[in-house]
């Protein structure tokens, strides 16, 4: 066991580094560029994975999109323009990091309804096991509990 300690360990670093899917062959000469491009694709997620910038994922849409960034800022453009040329094709969604707007206030605010729904639900809970049952029958209450209980199995038989 302890001599595979340093293969489990080297394997689970090797599989933590963060993965780049850039290829060398997008890669941009210009570097201030490269540097753009690598900035806005960190931001943007790829819509076949959805948990991954489309700068990890090896996917062939997240490949089109870094090749579409990189063709735009060598266009001309500003980072922003970039960015809101591909939010305007795909929406909101292909960013990493949404903005807050009436169309992605659900995202934002999903967490902390939960989180109260279950702090409520807990508190309701804890708070129906700790009351009585209630009081017990007085002795009227029993005997006309019990006179109702022979009337019925009377009108049974």
């Amino acid at each position: 066991m302890m001599r595979a300690f340093p293969l489990l360990l080297a394997a689970l670093l090797a599989f933590s580094a963060p993965a780049v899917a850039v290829q060398p062959n997008e890669v941009l000469k210009d570097q201030a560029l490269e540097q753009r491009a690598r900035q806005i694709s960190s931001g943007l997620r790829c819509l076949v994975c959805q948990n991954q910038s489309i700068d990890d994922s090896d996917a062939p849409l997240a490949k089109d999109l870094r090749i579409l960034v990189r063709e735009r800022l060598t266009a001309g453009d500003s980072d922003g323009a970039v960015i809101d040329f591909v939010v305007a094709r795909y929406g909101d969604f292909v960013l990493l990091r949404p903005p807050m707007n009436a169309r992605t206030i659900a995202l934002w605010a999903a967490p902390f309804l939960i989180v109260l729904f279950g702090a409520v639900f807990l508190w309701r809970r804890r708070n129906r096991a700790a009351a009585p049952a209630g009081a017990a029958l007085t002795a009227e209450e029993q005997a006309r509990l019990d006179e109702l209980v022979k009337q019925s199995e009377a009108r049974e038989t």
